[in-house]
Formats: C-alpha cells, sequence, structure tokens
C-alpha cells in the first residue's frame, strides 16, 4: 500500500511539473510592445522629474556616483592626452550606463508600489536577477570591445593630439561619429527595456533583450525622439560643470522605467518577488 501511494505522489508530482511547464510554454517568446506616440518622451521626462523631486536626497546621491565615475573616466582619458582613449572610454561609459541605473529603475518602482525606497532595497532589487544581468552585461561588453576596436581603426584619421588640420579633424569626427552611432543605436535598441523588464519580472535575459529591441523597433520615431532627449540631457548634465549630471541621468533613469510601463506589457510574467504587486 505504502509503494502505490507513493507511486500515485511521484504520478501527481509530475502531472503538477508537466502542468507548470506547460503553462511556462504558452507564454510568448517575446513581450508585447503598445504603441507610443510622439508626446510619450515628454511624458516620461515630466514623470521621471517627478520621482527626483520625490526622492531627491537619495536620486541625487545616486547621480553623484554616476558623475564622478563619469569625471573620473574623462580625467583618466585626458592624462593620458589620448582623444581615442577619450572616446573610447566615454563610450563605454554609456553602454554600460542602462546597467548602472537598475537602481533608479529600482526607485522608481518602489514609489509605484507605495514603498518609501532605501538604498540597501535597491541594491538587493538588482542582485536577485544577478546571472540574468550578467548575461546582458556580457553582451554589451562584447559590443563595446568591438567598438573599442574599431574606433582605434579610426585613429589613422588623427595620429594624435598634435598638428592637425581642419580637414583631418573633420574627416576623423564624421567617420568616428558614424561609427559610434551605429553601436550606439544598437546598445539603445538592448538596453532601452531589457534592465527594467528583467528587475521588474522574472524573464530571461535573451527574452527580455528581443522584447527590448521589438518595443524599439515597434515604436520607431519615438524612440528615436526618446534617444535625442536622453542625448541632450547628457549633454546639458556636462555643459553644467558636470554637477548638472547628477540631476539629469537620475531623471533620465527614473523616466525609462516609465517608458518600459507604458510599453513593454510583461503582465505574462509574474512580479519579481520582493517588493509588494500593484
Amino acid at each position: 500500500m505504502a509503494n502505490t501511494n507513493g507511486s500515485r505522489a511521484d504520478i501527481n508530482t509530475a502531472k503538477q511539473k508537466q502542468a507548470t511547464d506547460t503553462a511556462e510554454d504558452i507564454r510568448p517568446f517575446v513581450a508585447p510592445s503598445r504603441k507610443v506616440g510622439l508626446d510619450a518622451p515628454l511624458r516620461w521626462l515630466k514623470l521621471g522629474w517627478r520621482d527626483f523631486r520625490r526622492i531627491p536626497q537619495l536620486s541625487f546621491g545616486y547621480g553623484l556616483v554616476l558623475t564622478a565615475i563619469s569625471v573620473l573616466i574623462i580625467s583618466i582619458a585626458w592624462s593620458a592626452h589620448s582623444l581615442v582613449l577619450a572616446i573610447a572610454l566615454i563610450g563605454g561609459f554609456f553602454f554600460v550606463g542602462p546597467a548602472i541605473a537598475i537602481g533608479l529603475y529600482s526607485m522608481s518602482r518602489q514609489l509605484e508600489n507605495g514603498i518609501t525606497p532605501v538604498l540597501m532595497r535597491c541594491l538587493r532589487e538588482g542582485r536577485k536577477n544577478f546571472g540574468n544581468e550578467m548575461i546582458l552585461a556580457f553582451i554589451f561588453l562584447i559590443i563595446f570591445l568591438i567598438w573599442a576596436r574599431a574606433a582605434s581603426m579610426v585613429h589613422i584619421f588623427l595620429p594624435s593630439f598634435g598638428a592637425t588640420t581642419p580637414a583631418d579633424l573633420i574627416k576623423f569626427l564624421s567617420i568616428g561619429s558614424t561609427i559610434g552611432a551605429v553601436f550606439a543605436a544598437l546598445v539603445f535598441c538592448i538596453g532601452a527595456f531589457s534592465i527594467p523588464m528583467m528587475m521588474d519580472r522574472n524573464v530571461d535575459a535573451i527574452t527580455a533583450v528581443i522584447s527590448s529591441v521589438n518595443a524599439v523597433l515597434h515604436n520607431k520615431t519615438t524612440m528615436l525622439l526618446w534617444g535625442l532627449m536622453v542625448v541632450t540631457g547628457i549633454v546639458v548634465g556636462i555643459l553644467a560643470g558636470f554637477i548638472g549630471l547628477a540631476v539629469t541621468l537620475p531623471v533620465i533613469g527614473h523616466a525609462t522605467w516609465h517608458a518600459y510601463r507604458e510599453v513593454i506589457d510583461a503582465d505574462a510574467w509574474e512580479r519579481s518577488p520582493g517588493i509588494k504587486t500593484d
């Protein structure tokens, strides 16, 4: 009798596992995306600014850390007297920027769920999907290494900081900007929504990346405008003596969370544990 009960239990367990697997299999490979209008980026920025104002000390402190990293990168490049190194390091910072901003996404997520954000909770939020985040970081690293190699090849058009003609400088900046724009567009498509989605839902890195690319392509004009606004915000922060980045970077990070919530329909995946559901 005991063996019979044991067999029945095994059968029930197998059925439950099969049902679970089946339930997982019916989820879409790509999260559906919503079509948004050209007014969406400005709305995201307003929501990002609202989040910044709700937690100014935490957001500004996070922004100061990001600013310190950017200043350190530029200082290293300046001391090396290499324009190529400067461009490569700054480009690398922008490549890993979406991953670094995960703390800002966590803050906005907590505010959305009626929770007062604290730094330690933000760190835990970023750590719980560490494996998938490392996969995405590896993807960014490969892209950056290829981009850095391409940037070093552009060096032949401007050998050093020494005497150069205006024509040489224009040629270098044109070719370098074109190459950089291609890689920046690729990274933007991958990172636009993937990291907020991985933090918010129990989803693997590949699904999050494909969902992000699909959402960007589904809203090409709007996302182009959003990308230009992001770049403008960063440039404004730099022109404001870099200290402006301590404001613009957090606002952009908070706004990115609201962009993800509006564009990506991730209801097919469970919310990540450790936070009150909406």
